[in-house]
């Protein structure tokens, strides 16, 4: 609708994870060369984590097209929302291992003799989970006891695990620190800063079609399109995209600020919900302490208080009777 109008040539800010729309800012490149460097140096577990719409499956799509051309075999789990035995049954059917009337341990033993086959010939072999924020404790562990598939010397099974910040949440818990000493390398992608969101919004529009972004998309909107976003990539493509809109349906030749203001009211960016503060056990059961004290003290003020008023009726009944 509006790319004939700007003389586009694709969409430029369309909110799917294309890999060809990649804008390598230096935490980007960071998490992709731990990506990539855990899987071909067999690192074993790798972690990455961000906040929503950091591009986290982006770099996902990003490897899996890279690991396409490298002979390399991979399950990828993009909703792990699963019990302990579909989880299993998940990535055997992701590698193309029959799957059907096949117990956990059958599984196991299949998923474990086709990594050693492949380890035999020199060949790599992954599974990625992403959303991994999603996993329960108990798959968690069960991915604890997948990374025992090694040798002495390397791991044969490279297990990437992508989510939001509230994995490496999880990741702290007691429960979970054999799992947390094995992971080999970390990455966090946050947002973009100013100038990152605009090389990222200016990139996107040249790989497009557009020679000069700065006509459609001033510094001032630029500006405006961070401030609320909060260099959230996600909702920076949402803006741009609703903006070129908006634009079109004007007929103006550049995005200005109001624009921008008026969309990300539309899409309520202002409303933003605090976070929940979650309490561990023992600080539950201070707090409950400390309310309980709180109880006891206002009930022995209490009995005071009503003695105190006992008392002076019966001096003053005393007194009057004089």
């Amino acid at each position: 609708m509006y790319k004939r109008f700007y003389n586009l040539s694709r969409n430029p800010f369309e909110i799917t994870p294309d890999p060809s729309f990649l804008f390598p800012t230096r935490k980007h490149n960071e998490a992709l060369a731990a990506l990539y460097y855990g899987v071909r140096r067999r690192k074993g577990c790798v972690v990455v984590t961000g906040e929503v719409g950091t591009g986290k499956t982006l770099l996902v799509r990003c490897l899996l097209q890279v690991l396409s051309r490298a002979n390399i075999a991979y399950a990828y789990v993009f909703n792990p929302r699963l019990s302990a035995t579909e989880f299993l049954q998940y990535i055997a059917g992701d590698f193309r291992l029959p799957t059907a009337g096949k117990s956990k341990s059958d599984l196991l033993l299949d998923l474990s003799s086709f990594v050693i086959a492949r380890h035999q010939k020199r060949l790599t072999t992954v599974l990625i989970v992403d959303e991994a924020h999603h996993l329960s404790g108990d798959l968690l562990e069960e991915v604890r006891l997948l990374t025992n598939l090694e040798t002495a010397q390397e791991k044969l099974l490279q297990i990437l695990l992508v989510g939001q910040q509230e994995l490496e949440e999880t990741l702290d818990s007691v429960s979970l620190r054999q799992l947390k000493q094995r992971i080999a390398l970390r990455a966090h992608l946050g947002a973009l800063d100013l100038d990152e969101t605009r090389g990222y919004i200016y990139c996107r529009l040249q790989l497009a079609g557009l020679p000069q972004p700065s006509a459609l998309f001033p510094m001032e909107t630029v500006f405006e399109i961070h401030r609320q976003s909060r260099g959230l990539p996600r909702l920076i493509n949402t803006l741009c995209e609703n903006a070129l809109i908006h634009g079109y349906a004007k007929q103006s030749a550049a995005i200005d600020p109001e624009i921008i203001d008026e969309i990300a009211a539309d899409f309520r960016l202002n409303v933003v919900h605090p976070a929940k503060e979650t309490m561990r056990d023992g600080q539950t059961a201070e707090v409950e302490k400390a309310a309980k004290s709180l109880l006891d003290l206002y009930a022995h003020l209490r009995n005071e208080q009503d003695r105190d008023a006992s008392l002076r009726m019966i001096v003053g009944g005393g007194a009057r009777k004089q």
